[in-house]
């Protein structure tokens, strides 16, 4: 079922030790990978300090993006879902100093509820 819901885009939680071991370069003193999620090949990472949304671009997914935000600088998040058996919901998270959100698709079968509370225990 694994293969089933990573082509469906579901998110599925990622080993914290492998992500240790590919994201410790990029890491600052103190900081640790608290959980993860894979929705096809791109990653939420929860640090204790930040979000780190990896988006691997292109066909081969050679290109890709790191986009770190700290948790001080998150004012507002939401999930937004249009309905029971809407198949994604969009996770928005507006910075300070910007006026649009930052958006993301969560398709369906996504720990929504995870991800949220997450976000809620380091910002709080």
């Amino acid at each position: 079922m694994g293969l089933l819901n990573g082509l469906l885009g579901n998110a599925s939680e990622v080993n914290i030790d492998k992500l240790n071991l590919e994201f410790s370069p990029i890491m600052a003193d103190n900081e640790s990978i608290q959980i993860g999620y894979k929705v096809i090949r791109d990653l939420f990472i929860f640090t204790n300090k930040r979000i780190i949304l990896v988006d691997k671009q292109g066909i081969t997914g050679k290109k890709t993006e790191f986009l770190s935000i700290p948790y001080k600088s998150i004012t507002t998040f939401c999930v937004e879902s249009n309905g029971h058996f809407d198949m994604e919901s969009e996770l928005k998270i507006w910075i300070s100093g910007q006026s649009t959100p930052i958006c993301k698709d969560l398709k369906r079968g996504t720990d929504i509820v995870g991800i949220q509370k997450t976000i809620a225990t380091f910002m709080l």
